[in-house]
């Protein structure tokens, strides 16, 4: 097997862990291309093997002079899939901030871009939207890179086999209640067992769409949380709404879509608003703040949108 590292040597590499198929795959295609590199694993605490996966892993980095980032994750009573997903990317965020990390790497495969894609397609979506994984995302701080994204589940399990290197199955893989275990088993094992090469042509070819689609805006103002795209279309809104979202790691529901397509003014989940004007699509956490007269008249005469101004304020105090 061969594994994309153009783009990772002579970088600070942090890899996303589990001790699973896909990550420790990516784990033993790392080092044998000798690429430096770190880990981090997350204990969720929900299953019995979880503390010998974090032994394992701490096992696996000394034997390999690796550096291994461990914690303990608190007791998620609900929505569990987007609670650990929000914790796992609020600790890697830290260990960016802290540990000066270029890359973060993940181990989504081809396997995982089907599903995905199945999911969103059952829900109603266009191109940006069925394509969830790209195989290099640009972050606030760091770059998230999934180098496994044209390999199949059964092509890594393949090459660990045949290396005889060490990795645990999770049990809770098979856990039907997890929607993405439902689309997995019912139908994208089966579509890749079959179809596997013109799948992964077929990704391609949908990026290289995604690209021309996405030519029809370009960010103009990219500082903290604040996005102001221009739109050379408005049929671009949706579109670039849910792009600079996902970047922003807010994904958006197709109901929410539906409102950034009707309005010009509106707060996405209480947290987002979002505001177009003259061509233009600004994005900004909402927040609300006493601004002085001063302040307006620059953003009137500026032509800021009203509920962009208090983030501003808060954050730049200058426009």
């Amino acid at each position: 097997m061969t594994v994309e590292t153009k783009n990772l040597k002579n970088k600070k590499n942090l890899l996303a862990f589990s001790a699973g198929v896909d990550s420790s795959a990516l784990f033993f295609l790392l080092i044998e291309n000798h690429i430096k590199f770190d880990i981090a694993i997350v204990d969720y605490g929900v299953r019995n093997q979880s503390k010998e996966e974090v032994a394992h892993a701490k096992k696996l980095a000394k034997e390999h002079k690796l550096f291994c980032h461990t914690i303990q994750a608190p007791k998620f009573t609900k929505n569990f899939e987007k609670q650990a997903r929000d914790f796992r990317y609020e600790f890697f965020d830290s260990l960016v901030t802290i540990e000066g990390y270029d890359n973060i790497l993940t181990a989504h495969q081809l396997n995982d871009q089907l599903e995905w894609f199945l999911m969103r397609l059952s829900k109603g979506a266009g191109v940006s939207e069925l394509l969830g994984l790209e195989s290099i995302s640009k972050r606030k701080n760091y770059t998230l890179v999934r180098p496994l994204l044209n390999s199949s589940k059964d092509e890594l399990l393949q090459y660990l086999n045949v290396h005889n290197y060490p990795y645990f199955i999770d049990e809770s893989n098979s856990d039907k209640k997890y929607e993405r275990n439902k689309f997995r088993h019912q139908f994208s094992d089966a579509l890749l067992a079959e179809y596997k090469e013109g799948i992964a042509r077929s990704f391609d070819y949908l990026q290289k769409d995604k690209e021309v689609l996405e030519s029809a805006f370009t960010i103009k103002v990219s500082k903290k949380e604040l996005r102001i795209i221009t739109l050379h279309a408005q049929e671009a809104k949706v579109r670039a709404a849910d792009i600079t979202f996902k970047k922003l790691g807010y994904l958006l529901s197709a109901a929410q879509r539906e409102e950034i397509e009707k309005e010009q003014s509106l707060v996405i989940g209480g947290e987002w608003a979002v505001e177009y004007q003259d061509g233009l699509l600004y994005i900004a956490p909402y927040v609300t703040a006493t601004m002085p007269k001063k302040f307006k008249e620059q953003c009137r005469t500026n032509k800021i949108p009203n509920k962009i101004r208090p983030y501003i304020f808060q954050y730049f105090r200058r426009v």
